[in-house]
Parts: structure tokens; C-alpha cells; sequence
């Protein structure tokens, strides 16, 4: 099953946007409060941002063959290594991968403003665009979430090529595996995404088990100042 649209149903307003989240792009820790310039730009910008995001998306629902050590075999000759991926996807039937962006807009404006030395407002903007793009994904990770309870499954986290063991380079696979195109977003030699504000991932569709709802590998790992370490 492949999917592709540039129609995200809800559009991202203001209320999605997660404020304490934006803080801590920004810095700030816990216990630290931004100052009046900052919190009233979040505030702003947050306000407006709906008008500078363009989502798209695109995700595909492939069937599992085999997970043999730390290779995921998955119909249609794609296969993922990583021992963190094989871990989960070997609890799993299924597996969704997916490229979603918030578009370019974003991204223009924030670069914009940083030309004409407005440096705060550009990186405000930067880290909303950046909170919006996760915001894209949750409203795809919803679909994927309703059609597998459709099949009397569940789905686990998301996880992202760069993620501990995963190598970036595997970003290729996706975006052939989801035919990219239509979402506009493209990888450079680096396999890094153009627009910047964009994210790809898998997620696993299997039994309504605690290892594939909340399969957390950070658990066992001992890297605590990991930036991408997930609540334990």
C-alpha cells in the first residue's frame, strides 16, 4: 500500500505547537525561563505559522519477510539494517516507512530574516519549523495508527535513519520505497533532506504488545547525554 498526499486534514495552528518543546530547541532547560523577547516571539510566530507550512507525505505499508540478525527483509527487495530496527521489526507483521515534510516556506522566511540580521527571529522561527515538521508526522502517524487497529494491531514509536545504530545512508531506502516525488522533499549526496524541515522513519505495525507499543531501546542503553534519548 502506498500513500501520498499534500492534504493534511488538520492544518497546524497554533495549538499544536508545543511551546516547552521550542524552549528546549532552543536551550533552555526545564527550570529556566525564556526571556519576555523570546516568549512573546514564540508567541507570534506561533500564531502565524499555519500560513508558511505546506505538509505533504508520503508512507508505504510493506509486509515483513524475515529479520535475520541486525537485516530487516521486507517485500519489495528492501532490506534495513540495524540492530535497534531488527529488534523492534522482528515483534511486527508490518512495517510503515514514511517521508513527511512542513514544505520550504518555512525555511525561506527564517533565512530571510537571518540575511537582514534579524538572527533571533530566524532561529525562533527555525525551531517552530522544526516543532511543525514533527507535528506533520504525528497527523501520519494517526492514518498508519487507524489502519492498523483496522487489522486489530498496534503501531510503535517512529524511528529515523541517524537514530543510534541506523545509519543515515538508509534514507535512500525509504524514499524509493514511498516514491518520493510527490512530497517535493529530496536527498542530497550526504542523504541529508531538502527542505530541512522534514523527516523519514519507520514505523512497526504487529501485536498489541508492550515491545511493539512501547519498544524503547534507550532502556538499555548506557548513553545518557544521547540528545535523541527517549524518556525511560
Amino acid at each position: 500500500m502506498l500513500i501520498t498526499s499534500n492534504d493534511i486534514d488538520a492544518e497546524i495552528d497554533k495549538r499544536e505547537i508545543d511551546k516547552k518543546q521550542i524552549f528546549h530547541y532552543l536551550g533552555y532547560c526545564d527550570d529556566c525561563k525564556p526571556p519576555s523577547r523570546v516568549s512573546s516571539l514564540i508567541d507570534e510566530y506561533s500564531e502565524n505559522v499555519c500560513h508558511l507550512i505546506d505538509p505533504a507525505y508520503s508512507y508505504a505499508i510493506k509486509n515483513i519477510e524475515q529479520v535475520k540478525g541486525a537485516s530487516v527483509f521486507i517485500d519489495g527487495a528492501i532490506v534495513l539494517r540495524s540492530n535497534v530496527i531488527a529488534r523492534l521489526l522482528e515483534e511486527c507483521r508490518q512495517v510503515a516507512l514514511f517521508v513527511a515534510t512542513a514544505g520550504k516556506r518555512l525555511e525561506e522566511m527564517s533565512r530571510h530574516l537571518a540575511e537582514n540580521g534579524l538572527i533571533l527571529q530566524s532561529a525562533v522561527l527555525d525551531t517552530i519549523g522544526s516543532e511543525a515538521a514533527e507535528r506533520v508526522v504525528d497527523s501520519v502517524q494517526a492514518r498508519i495508527d487507524d489502519l492498523a487497529t483496522a487489522q486489530g494491531y498496534c503501531t510503535s514509536p517512529r524511528f529515523s535513519p541517524g537514530y543510534c545504530d541506523w545509519n543515515i545512508s538508509q534514507q535512500k531506502i525509504i524514499f524509493k520505497a514511498t516514491n518520493n516525488d510527490s512530497t517535493g522533499v529530496r536527498l542530497t549526496e550526504e542523504c541529508l533532506m531538502i527542505p530541512r524541515k522534514s523527516i523519514s522513519g519507520i514505523i512497526g505495525i504487529g501485536q498489541c504488545s508492550n515491545n511493539v507499543k512501547h519498544y524503547n531501546p534507550c532502556i538499555k542503553c548506557g548513553k545518557h547525554d544521547c540528545q535523541g534519548r527517549r524518556d525511560t
